[in-house]
């Protein structure tokens, strides 16, 4: 009973600081800047797939197929498969002409890590011979798979075809699929990007048997080369702009304009809340009006206008030392910055 009075009393001190708390949180949303830009001259683009190990690289690569259960094939059709969905997914932007896998380009092999970089003589011929602006290199491909067995039940029919109970051997295979990506731009002798997937899947099976087991998980391969069709998806899309969701807080608090304000932004009436806001910032209270000027602040990110948020988070903090407008005038900062580099790429 005493532990449930002090949850009681937990509770209801959460209630009242949430209902005394002089904010409320807006979320909204925002388009981002790709995570990778690339120049605009560049609309002409070359696969490369440096995966496949190199012959002195051979033994340790059927080792490792063998202590893995690996298929000889998986990891040359999982690197396939990953270039392939990236030139898909790259074609669908409306700001390249070509992408090409170059299939004959002769380049080092390397292993399941990233290799040395390649030399910008090497990146320079291979644009000239295809006709391409950058090169997109598949720069490592590898499976791990841990095997683990154990002893488990599996229900068959019997001669009377009633399903029984009976011991069976449990396979379980953990594959985690890694793959790097390199973007060479040669006009600036820049590396674009640099980027590392790791991500596994888990594929179980019973039999009377191991070999038995083994089979029930046959389709693991499938699993793989579609896992990795998502990363090389996934790759290009680090060259799009993303949507997301962001959240401000504002201030509910101060006068009744401020309350009735509140009410008219839960219904979605942020136009509404603004002009109760507005007629706040002269208000002889200096508290209050800081908070108003912070919520001007708000209400024009919300309608796009940067700019004038910035200027009126700023006048918060400076004429009225709303330390809230300080973290986020600099937030405003970021997103203004962020917002010229969106222009940038939508731009292509």
């Amino acid at each position: 009973m005493k532990n449930l009075n002090l949850l009681a009393i937990y509770f209801g001190l959460i209630l009242l600081v949430s209902s005394c708390s002089s904010t409320n949180r807006l979320t909204m949303g925002a388009l981002e800047p790709a995570p990778v830009h690339l120049p605009n001259q560049v609309v002409n683009i070359g696969i490369i797939n440096r995966s496949v190990p190199s012959e002195g690289n051979q033994t340790l690569d059927k080792i490792d197929k063998i202590l893995s259960a690996e298929g000889l094939e998986l990891d040359k059709k999982g690197a396939e498969a990953a270039v392939t969905a990236l030139r898909d997914e790259l074609e669908r932007h409306d700001s390249f002409e070509h992408i090409k896998i170059l299939l004959d380009a002769d380049v080092g092999k390397g292993l399941g890590v990233f290799p040395a970089t390649l030399s910008w003589g090497e990146i320079e011929s291979l644009c000239e011979t295809h006709q391409v602006d950058a090169i997109f290199s598949l720069a490592f491909y590898d499976t791990d798979t841990k095997v683990s067995y154990a002893m488990s039940t599996m229900q068959l029919p019997n001669s009377l075809g009633v399903n029984v109970s009976i011991p069976a051997h449990e396979v379980r295979l953990q594959t985690l699929v890694k793959n790097g990506w390199r973007i060479y731009y040669p006009a600036e002798k820049r590396i674009v990007d640099q980027f590392v997937f790791n991500e596994g899947l888990t594929a179980v099976g019973k039999g009377v048997n191991p070999i038995k087991a083994v089979e029930a998980i046959a389709n693991r391969n499938e699993g793989v080369v579609e896992l990795s069709k998502n990363m090389g998806s996934s790759y290009a899309l680090r060259l799009l702009p993303f949507r997301t969701r962001i959240s401000r807080d504002y201030y509910v608090r101060g006068t009744d304009n401020f309350i009735i304000a509140k009410r008219r932004a839960q219904t979605g009436d942020w136009d509404g809340a603004a002009v109760l806001w507005e007629k706040e910032i002269t208000n002889p209270n200096r508290k209050i009006a800081g908070r108003a000027h912070y919520n001007m602040a708000i209400i024009n990110e919300i309608n796009g206008n940067l700019v004038e948020a910035m200027d009126w988070a700023s006048k918060s903090y400076s004429d009225y030392n709303d330390r809230n407008a300080l973290r986020y005038l600099n937030t405003l900062k970021y997103r203004f910055a962020q917002n010229e580099a969106l222009e940038q790429q939508v731009s292509r």
